[in-house]
């Protein structure tokens, strides 16, 4: 399993764009395809934390105004 990871040029947050091309392996790689279920896991935590703390504070700047 190759994968690319391209980021995006300019602007503060930058965009990741993963292509995964599969390779058939008999048996499959057991310590990559977790890798990748843990990295997947990892991403999509860390984006519904981020959301979680915007929408707080976004919450408190309410309540002080």
């Amino acid at each position: 399993m190759a994968s690319k990871l391209r980021k995006q040029k300019g602007g503060k947050h930058s965009e990741r764009r993963i292509s995964v091309r599969a390779v058939r392996r008999d048996p499959p790689d057991l310590k990559k395809l977790s890798q990748a279920l843990i990295a997947l896991a990892m991403a999509h935590a860390e984006a519904e934390a981020q959301s979680e703390h915007e929408s707080q504070q976004k919450k408190n700047e309410r309540r002080s105004a």
